[in-house]
């Protein structure tokens, strides 16, 4: 009877682990057909959108986009309307000052990389307000979320004893990329999901304003995706950038002291119960 249960168990073990073996195969196979139907036909370089934008209103704003290629703005067809460049403009229309934005953000980032994009700021450098978006690429790079999210922190720190207010746009849906198969698609959400809350929990347990991305933009990327998304199916088109913008806008002008009230899904931190910034 022992000989048999053994030989069953090792039969189960040596299924469980075939199975495993399987799943991932065929998930990487379906990682790499993602990877040719998406490709890189935007390049890996963003549209330089750093300037003062609507000049004439006189004393500028300062806006710091930090993070990865969405936050650079890869894949909008003009300057004015990359993600930066979308929400100086909202700024300076709500507040009737000028903007000045400086874009850190680069193609391919993962967390880790901000902060060597805050240490791009100079010392002394007013910084008003500073909007992070990233986490797409450590998932991608399969970064823990424990890190990913230890990076996050250090840079809203960092900025916030600079001087700046912070509002993080938290990582987007993966569920809404149609060039990445199932069920590679539906693990690729889950994750995105669980990134994006930890990201939340650390930026109001760190000062900043959280923006759930997925809450306020997926589902109008998800509705329309053929005008959301740019040709290479991944990152936002133009009207993307309109709609990530617009979702990000009410916490930005929030943290300026514009509105007390924002929408759901924007999120506020209890700085009462935060401790002193050192």
């Amino acid at each position: 009877m022992w000989k048999w249960m053994r030989s069953a168990l090792f039969g189960v073990g040596l299924g469980a682990v075939l199975g495993v073996l399987g799943v991932r195969t065929l998930l990487r196979r379906q990682a790499a057909i993602a990877r040719r139907l998406i490709g890189k036909p935007l390049g890996e370089q963003a549209l330089d959108a750093d300037r003062v934008w609507r000049p004439e209103l006189g004393r500028a704003l300062h806006l710091v986009v930090m993070g990865d290629s969405i936050a650079a703005g890869l894949g909008a067809d003009k300057p004015k309307h990359t993600l930066g460049a979308r929400l100086a403009k909202g700024m300076a229309k709500a507040t009737g000052r000028a903007v000045r934005l400086t874009t850190l953000a680069r193609v391919g980032a993962e967390s880790s990389d901000l902060a060597e994009q805050i240490a791009r700021v100079p010392r002394g450098v007013r910084v008003d307000v500073a909007v992070i978006v990233v986490g797409g690429n450590d998932l991608t790079h399969r970064v823990p979320v424990a890190d990913s999210v230890a990076h996050l922190r250090s840079a809203i720190e960092a900025m916030r004893l600079r001087g700046a207010e912070v509002v993080v746009g938290t990582c987007p849906d993966l569920r809404a990329l149609s060039p990445v198969p199932q069920p590679l698609r539906t693990l690729g959400s889950r994750a995105s999901r669980q990134l994006a809350l930890a990201q939340q929990e650390a930026a109001l347990a760190a000062g900043a304003r959280a923006v759930s991305l997925a809450t306020v933009a997926g589902p109008f990327f998800e509705a329309a995706p053929d005008e959301m998304f740019s040709v290479d199916r991944f990152h936002p088109s133009s009207a993307g950038y309109r709609r990530t913008a617009k979702a990000i806008l009410p916490s930005v002008l929030a943290a300026l002291g514009q509105d007390e009230v924002v929408p759901f899904g924007h999120h506020v931190p209890d700085l009462d119960l935060l401790p002193p910034l050192q």
